[in-house]
Order: structure tokens, then C-alpha cells, then sequence
């Protein structure tokens, strides 16, 4: 693995040929499995999957708005949820033409960073799974939404009903995760360039560790100084022992600053430690790949795809889970704000919002309601413990 000094983002015109591997030279019949393929075939099945649970959640009950409640924003949460999402909207048509058009038009060749681009658009559907045992972040209901598709991801456990649940804010979180992400990164790599000018010396896991204190301290300046205090999302279920802000509704857990820290980190070495063709280790085989020319860039991009969610899978979703399931409790600054609460829990339901003293419900199961009593799913009993 080789760092692009020069970050080429323009890879030449693919032409079958032999490259240099470790065993020597390759030809275009070598019969070793290529990586590229490896990783466009988990990418391929990866899209498939994701296009038949937005199918089925865009034609089912979950494709519902979640209403804001009894509770509004105050005004300095109104005012940067909607320039926020204005401001998303206006650049993506330029970010679209400068990561993807324009580098068409010139070399007819999508180039590795206008892949990252829509492969992080995509990878946006993984952002509800870090709930998918636990309710432990919210996003602000009272933006336009339509819901959410966490209930069509199979095996959902979080419990959730339609027009009661987490939403995933379509106005925000589309651009945001495909080029506000890609600017992120690409302000990484540019941190990692410069230090290894300043510092010709640095190893690789120095740099990388360098990255990822930089990524840390980003993620605490927009989601601890800014996200979070407007109202965007929230993190009710922060353990508060290791959150700043503890206790209010605006805390920020530093272990979520290690999550997404990792996320950013690791795409910024998918785009830094590049061939001398500006191809990410996703890609590496290219070369000896078979077919026309469609064949190539569909294989390319699926590639980066499937690498780009490994990326917040492994470094995010997965250690999600952990915390999800030791959370603490919601902060009454959460669950006295409707908004914030997605008609889940709180202010203008029967139900509690999680604690650890109470039986966790799951989405099959009933829970106790705000008086103690036990609440089962409609035209269910309790089970007959004699037989």
C-alpha cells in the first residue's frame, strides 16, 4: 500500500494489460481471484438488499410522518434546522457537477472521489442501525419526514410503530452523507498530506493515527458545539459518565466521537493510500478484469461501494450495539421535548423512555406503561405458564 503524494483523483483510461504484483508479473488470464470482484460482488448483493427494503418501506406503513407532538423548537433550533437543509440542497447540484459531471465530460472516467460521493449517499441507509436493539439516538421530528425503513431492515428489535418512531430526516441527511461526508474526507486526506510534508518520516499508522485525533476533534466541534445543541439529533441513551454536556439534552458521548471518528478515518485512508493510478485498495485487480467498458465501471463502483459501508459498519454500527444495550437514562430534557422523542416514549404517550431498571421491550413485545402496569400487543394474553 503506497501514499498518493501527488492524490490523483483522475485515474487513466483502463487498458488490459500486465501489472506488477508481489509473485511477479500478471496476465490478463490470471486465474486468481481478483479482489475488485470480491469486493463488487459484496457491494452488488449490499445495493440489492438496500433497494428491496426502501422498496418495502416506501410502499408499507412505516412511509409515514412522525409528528412533532405537544412540544415545538424553540426558535434557535428552527432557524439552523432550516438553513441547514437549505444550504444542503443548494450545493448538491454543484457537488454533483464538480465530483461526477465535470470529470465525465473531461475524461469520459469516473474518478474515485465521485464514486466515494454516491457510495456515502448510500451508505446513509445504514444510519437508523445504530438502534437496532436500542433507542439511544433521535433525530428532531419537526422537519419534514416520512419515517423511517428500520422496521423493513429484517430482524429489527428496537420497538417502533408507524408514525411512532425514529426518523431519518431526508432533507438533511441525503446531502449530508454523500458530499458533506466526501468534503470531511477530503479535508482529512489534505491533513494527511501536509504532516507527511512537514514530516517526510512519518510510518503509515502514524499518519493514520494523526487522522483520526484530527477526525475526533471535528466530530466534537459539529456534533458536540453545534449538531447537537440545535436540536438535529440527540443521544438520550449516552452513557453519562462518559458524555460532556451529561445530563442535558444536548449531550455529546466521547465514545461517539471515537465511532464516527473511526468512520471518517477509515475512508480517509480508502482515498489517501491510493496505486499509482489513483485506484483505492478496493480496485486493486482492475486491470485484469474482463469486459467492456460498462462492465469495468460498474465493477469499480460497486467495489468502492462495498468498501465504503465495511467502513461504517466495522468502525460504527457494529460497537453501536454495545453502548445501545449498557445506555443510561433519557435525560427528562429529552423526554419533556416531543420533538425529540419521535412519539416513542415521553411527553404525550403512556410509555417511559429506556432505563435500565425496566425490562427493555423489544418491537414484538408489550412494556410497562408510565403506571406500572403491563401493556401487551393487541390481541395477544400472557402466556399460559401450566402447559
Amino acid at each position: 500500500m503506497t501514499s498518493n503524494k501527488s492524490d490523483l483523483r483522475n485515474p487513466a483510461p483502463v487498458v488490459p494489460g500486465p501489472i506488477e504484483t508481489n509473485s511477479g508479473p500478471s496476465k490478463p488470464d490470471d486465474p486468481r481471484i481478483r479482489p475488485v470482484t470480491v469486493w463488487a460482488v459484496v457491494g452488488g448483493v449490499l445495493l440489492v438488499f438496500q433497494l428491496y427494503v426502501w422498496i418495502r418501506w416506501m410502499t408499507g406503513p412505516y412511509f409515514h410522518a412522525v409528528p412533532v407532538g405537544p412540544d415545538v423548537p424553540p426558535l434557535y433550533m428552527k432557524i439552523p434546522l432550516v438553513a441547514n437543509a437549505v444550504l444542503a440542497w443548494i450545493g448538491l447540484p454543484f457537488a454533483i457537477w464538480w465530483f461526477l459531471v465535470r470529470p465525465w465530460r473531461r475524461t469520459r472516467q469516473f474518478t474515485l472521489d465521485g464514486l466515494l460521493m454516491v457510495s456515502m449517499g448510500l451508505m446513509f441507509f445504514q444510519d437508523p442501525l445504530l438502534n437496532y436493539l436500542n433507542t439511544w439516538c433521535t433525530y428532531n421530528t419537526w422537519m419534514p419526514n416520512r419515517g423511517a425503513w428500520s422496521s423493513d431492515i429484517p430482524g429489527w428489535v428496537s420497538p417502533e410503530l408507524p408514525g411512532h418512531q425514529v426518523v431519518e430526516p431526508l432533507l438533511t441527511n441525503v446531502p449530508g452523507y454523500s458530499f458533506g461526508n466526501l468534503l470531511f474526507v477530503i479535508l482529512g486526506c489534505a491533513v494527511m498530506r501536509r504532516a507527511k510534508t512537514r514530516w517526510p518520516g512519518l510510518r503509515n499508522a502514524q499518519l493514520i493515527g494523526l487522522v483520526f485525533v484530527f477526525n475526533f476533534l471535528l466530530d466534537f466541534v459539529l456534533e458536540g458545539l453545534i449538531y447537537l445543541p440545535t436540536g438535529f439529533y440527540v443521544y438520550p441513551g449516552a452513557i453519562r459518565a462518559l458524555s460532556i454536556s451529561a445530563g442535558t439534552y444536548h449531550q455529546w458521548p466521547v465514545y461517539e466521537g471515537v465511532m464516527w471518528g473511526g468512520v471518517l478515518t477509515a475512508l480517509c485512508c480508502l482515498r489517501y493510500f491510493t496505486d499509482d493510478r489513483g485506484r483505492s485498495i478496493a480496485e486493486r485487480g482492475l486491470d485484469r478484469l474482463h469486459g467492456g467498458f460498462a462492465r469495468v465501471q460498474a465493477t469499480r463502483f460497486l467495489a468502492v461501494f462495498a468498501a465504503v459501508s465495511a467502513c461504517f459498519f466495522c468502525c460504527y454500527n457494529l460497537p453501536a450495539q454495545w453502548f445501545a444495550m449498557h445506555s443510561d437514562p433519557w435525560p427528562a430534557d429529552v423526554r419533556h421535548r416531543s420533538y425529540l422523542t419521535g412519539g416513542n416514549c415521553g411527553d404525550g404517550t403512556d410509555v417511559p423512555c429506556p432505563d435500565p431498571i425496566l425490562p427493555m421491550p423489544t418491537k414484538r413485545s408489550g412494556y410497562i406503561d408510565t403506571d406500572g402496569r403491563l401493556i401487551l400487543p393487541d390481541g395477544v394474553a400472557l402466556p399460559n405458564q401450566g402447559e
